[in-house]
């Protein structure tokens, strides 16, 4: 991608369902331009636009982490074993002591120690994991855009805010159901098709979508690998932070233009964040220069994403991305 690539996907991250004119207008090119370049980026599996579950919200159940440590020369087959689970959400091969990073969502305890006791060890080449239960999420990857914006830009993309706080209201009806799995297949489905597949009519869809997206039961995404986005270091950051400062800490690294993923953890680490940054110069200076100037923070341990198996329920080949898991 060049910079013009860069900027327009970083405009389609911040507002994924955004009309090309819109993206236009925000960065100050063409909207023919605008389509000509995300369309083919599309259609070549660079990027794609869907939606990922807030799994609390939507009642689907509770998002845990993984580490996996394997047997030497089997790390490809357990990762592919792991995204083939229909459960799991993200599958990263990682440096460190842990061979495979997995994200999976369990819909209840029982389902839980089930997978963690007895399915995942069933994997052959599987010698040990490492569970860490989510907490509370700071920052998701559908909320993470590339650093390519001005604020201003950001400012005229992204959708006005409802006024008033966020509804209290959880789960979904089965008709907002149908709505949800449309637009995880295809983020940018345009109402009248939403209608037209459901038989309701066109305000009725449009009104859905937008209780699904304001309520943040549902949140819209356009995945690309960051490798694409000039973004060429991926790590994962486990960090041990004092229980009066974990809020706090939460907050400033989610709010990093870097960080791509921040929540807090049960386990032997109490936050799990993940960033993208151009090169191993970078990733030292936020080691040192922003978590080390967070003096709740005790303890650190960096492993970095070699690659990627899948993403937001999305396979991975190469830098290209494929099909949802099933």
């Amino acid at each position: 991608m060049d910079v013009l690539d860069r900027r327009l996907v970083a405009a389609l991250q911040v507002s994924p369902r955004a009309a090309w004119g819109e993206i236009g207008r925000a960065v100050g090119e063409h909207e023919r331009t605008v389509a000509r370049r995300l369309q083919r980026l599309v259609s070549e599996g660079a990027v794609r636009v869907t939606a990922i579950y807030d799994d609390l919200r939507s009642g689907h159940g509770r998002p845990v982490h993984l580490h996996v440590q394997v047997r030497p020369g089997t790390a490809g087959a357990v990762a592919k074993a792991l995204s083939d689970r229909p459960d799991t959400r993200s599958v990263y091969a990682l440096t460190g002591v842990a061979d495979i990073g997995c994200e999976l969502v369990s819909p209840s305890r029982e389902a839980l120690h089930d997978i963690i006791t007895a399915q995942v060890p069933a994997i052959d080449g599987v010698l040990q994991t490492q569970t860490q239960v989510v907490l509370h999420t700071f920052r998701t990857v559908a909320e993470w855009h590339a650093p390519y914006l001005t604020e201003q830009e950001v400012a005229e993309l992204r959708p006005a805010a409802a006024g008033g706080p966020l509804p209290d209201e959880d789960g979904m009806s089965p008709l907002e159901q149908e709505i949800a799995e449309l637009l995880v297949a295809d983020g940018r489905i345009a109402f009248t098709a939403i209608a037209e597949r459901l038989d309701v009519s066109v305000p009725t869809a449009r009104r859905r979508v937008t209780s699904l997206l304001e309520r943040r039961v549902l949140l819209l995404r356009a995945e690309v690998e960051p490798a694409l986005l000039g973004l060429e270091v991926e790590a994962q950051l486990w960090l041990k932070v004092r229980p009066d400062g974990l809020d706090t800490v939460g907050r400033t690294l989610a709010a990093h233009p870097h960080v791509r993923y921040c929540a807090a953890t049960a386990g032997t680490h109490s936050l799990i964040v993940q960033v993208a940054v151009a090169h191993e110069a970078a990733l030292y200076r936020l080691l040192t220069e922003v978590v080390g100037d967070l003096h709740e923070v005790t303890g650190t341990d960096v492993t970095l994403i070699t690659r990627a198996y899948k993403r937001g329920h999305l396979r991975k080949s190469g830098l290209l991305t494929l099909e949802r898991t099933p």
